[in-house]
C-alpha cells in the first residue's frame, strides 16, 4: 500500500501523486520468469515474465549477464529458465495456465496436488487403458503421466502429511517387490546420435567409458567447470547409432547444450524423438518371465544380461528393450512406436496375468528408488554439485583418452574432495514424509539440506536424501531433519535398504 511505501521512503510522504499507472502482470505458465537463450536462435537472449520487476530484476539481470559473458549464469537457475517449456507451449496453453496461477497467486499448493487447467494436452495412446485402471494423474513436460492407480471412490486428499494414496501405493510398490508391476514411462527424454563423427563426439560430452555394442552405461555430463549438467542412459545400437534416455522435463535444456557443442562439419546428427517414442516398463522378480512369455527372443540371464540393449518383438510389436530398471529389480524398459505401444502393453498385461502383473505410477517408483538411494535430475543431481559430490564419480572415467567437457575440473575436484557429499537418511517420522528442501541438522545447527525422499513402503522407513559437508558425511549419530515445523532423529543409511549387493538386479 501506499501507506506502507511512504513509510519505508518518508520523502515521498509530500511529494504528491502527479500520475498513476497500471499495467499487467506478464506470466509465464507456472508464474516463474523466462531467462536465458532461445534454442535454435545463436544470439537471441529471454528475459521475460519478470513478474515483480524491483524484486526479481535484479537477480534476473546477474544471471542474464553472466550467461552472456562467462558461458554460464553463475548458479543453477532451472525454474527460471525459458528451456523448462517447449514447443506444446501453446499460446492457449498459455492463456490457460496464466489464468490459474493468477487466481491461486497467494494460494498453498499442497506437495500431492495437481492443477488441472490446459490438461489434458500430451497423451499416449494407452491413455485411456490407464485411466480405466484407476490411473490418477499428474504433468511432466506437458504429458500426462499416471501417479498412482485408485480404487473407484478414491482420490487424492491434499495434505502436507500421507494421505489416501499411501495404502494404495504401498500395493502398488509390492506387486513390483513381490511380483511384476508394469508402469509407463513415456516422459523420458529420447534421443537419437547418427553420424561418422558420433562416438568421438559423445566420448567429449560424457563422462562415461562408451559402452559397447549391444550394452548400454550410465552417462554424467558436466559443464566446463566440473558441475553436473545431466545424467543419461547411453546404449550403443551398433550400425543404428547411439541412444540416450534422460529426464524428460530438460530434454529442451539438454537439446539446447547438445546444439551448442555440435562440430560445424555435420558428422554428427542429434535428435530428440520426444512424442515419436513412447515407453513401458516392467519390474520385478518375474519380470523375466513375462517378457519370455511376450516375446521370441531369448531374455535369459546368460543371452540377455544386465545392461544388454536390443531389438525384439513384443506381442507384434517391434520394440527397443534395454535390460535396465530405476526400481532397483530385475526390470526391463521397453522403447516403443506409438502407433504399437497399445499393442505391446495388451501384450504384457496378457503374458503377465499369470504371475500377477499390476500397474503402478510415478509415486510408487519414487518409493522403489528410495529403497536403492538413487538419485533424479533436478533434485539431487543439478549444476552445482560435481560428481564426488553427487556419488556419481564411479561413472566418470577420469583416466579416458578424451578430454570430455569438464574434465578437468573433475580431476580437480577428485584430488581435493569437494565440498558436499550425498548422503541417504532414515528418519524417524511420524504422519508425514520430506519433499524436499528441508533443513538438515548436526549437532544443533543446520548442516545440510534435503533434496528428495518420501516413504520406502518395501523397507517401512521414511527416507530423505539430501547433501551434508563432507567432514561430517560419515558420522553416524548427531543428525535431525526438520519436517513440518519440528525436528526427528535421523540417522545415515549407508547401503541399500533393498538389494544391496545388486543380485536381484543381476539376477
Amino acid at each position: 500500500s501506499f501507506e506502507v511505501g511512504f513509510r519505508h521512503f518518508p520523502a515521498f510522504q509530500n511529494t504528491g501523486i502527479k500520475q498513476i499507472i497500471n499495467g499487467p502482470f506478464t506470466f509465464a505458465p507456472d508464474g516463474n520468469p523466462l531467462v536465458g537463450p532461445v534454442r535454435g536462435l545463436p544470439g537471441f537472449w529471454v528475459a521475460c515474465g519478470v513478474m515483480a520487476g524491483f524484486s526479481q530484476g535484479g537477480g534476473v539481470g546477474l544471471a542474464l549477464s553472466n550467461w552472456m559473458i562467462e558461458g554460464d549464469p553463475g548458479a543453477d537457475i532451472w525454474a527460471m529458465d525459458v528451456a523448462r517449456y517447449g514447443d506444446w507451449a501453446t499460446m492457449a496453453y498459455t492463456n490457460a495456465k496464466v489464468r490459474e496461477n493468477y487466481s491461486r497467486r497467494f494460494s498453498i499448493r499442497f506437495p500431492n496436488e495437481e492443477l488441472p487447467a490446459g490438461r489434458p494436452l500430451k497423451t499416449t495412446p494407452i491413455y485411456d487403458l490407464l485411466s480405466a485402471g484407476g490411473a490418477q494423474w499428474g504433468v511432466a513436460y506437458g504429458l500426462e503421466v499416471p501417479l498412482w492407480y485408485a480404487p473407484e471412490g478414491v482420490k487424492d486428499e491434499f495434505s502436507w502429511r500421507r494421505s489416501s494414496d499411501f495404502t494404495q501405493v504401498a500395493k502398488e510398490v509390492a506387486t513390483v517387490r513381490d511380483s511384476v508391476g508394469l508402469s509407463e514411462i513415456s516422459s523420458f527424454a529420447k534421443y537419437q546420435v547418427t553420424g561418422e563423427g558420433a562416438a568421438a563426439w559423445l566420448d567429449r560430452m560424457l563422462t562415461c567409458k562408451l559402452p559397447k555394442p549391444g550394452r548400454m552405461t550410465l552417462a554424467p555430463m558436466l559443464k566446463q567447470d566440473g558441475r553436473l549438467i545431466g545424467d543419461f542412459t547411453l546404449a550403443n545400437l551398433g550400425e543404428d547409432g547411439w541412444f540416450l534416455a534422460g529426464s524428460g522435463i530438460a530434454e529442451q535444456y539438454h537439446m539446447r547444450w547438445f546444439e551448442k557443442h555440435l562440430p560445424d562439419d555435420g558428422s554428427v546428427r542429434i535428435e530428440a524423438l520426444g512424442a515419436r517414442l513412447t515407453g513401458l516398463s516392467i519390474a520385478g522378480p518375474k519380470a523375466r518371465d513375462v517378457l519370455a512369455k511376450a516375446t521370441r527372443s531369448d531374455v535369459s540371464n546368460a543371452a540377455f544380461s544386465f545392461m544388454a540393449i536390443g531389438r525384439m518383438d513384443i506381442g507384434m510389436a517391434p520394440c527397443l528393450v534395454g535390460r535396465v530398471s530405476y526400481t532397483g529389480d530385475l526390470g526391463y524398459e521397453i522403447w516403443v512406436a506409438p502407433e504399437y505401444q497399445r499393442a505391446a502393453y495388451q501384450a504384457l498385461m496378457a503374458a503377465g496375468e499369470e504371475f500377477g502383473i499390476g500397474l503402478f505410477g510415478s509415486r510408487a517408483l519414487n518409493a522403489l528408488r528410495l529403497d536403492k538411494n538413487y538419485g533424479s535430475w533436478g533434485r539431487e543431481y543439478r549444476p552445482i554439485y560435481g560428481p564426488l559430490e553427487a556419488g556419481l564419480d564411479r561413472f566418470v572415467a577420469y583416466g579416458k583418452d578424451a578430454d570430455f567437457i569438464g574434465k578437468a575440473a573433475a580431476l580437480a575436484e577428485r584430488r581435493q574432495g569437494g565440498k558436499l557429499r550425498l548422503r541417504a537418511f532414515i528418519v524417524d517420522a511420524d504422519d508425514a514424509d520430506v519433499i524436499g528442501d528441508e533443513p538438515i541438522w548436526f549437532d544443533g545447527a543446520v548442516r545440510g539440506w534435503v533434496t528428495s525422499g518420501g516413504y520406502a513402503h518395501h523397507s517401512k522407513k521414511s527416507v530423505a536424501v539430501g547433501y551434508v559437508p563432507k567432514e561430517i558425511a560419515d558420522e553416524s549419530d548427531g543428525f535431525e531433519i526438520e519436517l513440518l515445523g519440528k525436528r526427528h532423529a535421523a540417522r545415515i543409511q549407508a547401503v541399500p535398504l533393498f538389494d544391496a549387493n545388486f543380485e536381484r538386479m543381476r539376477a
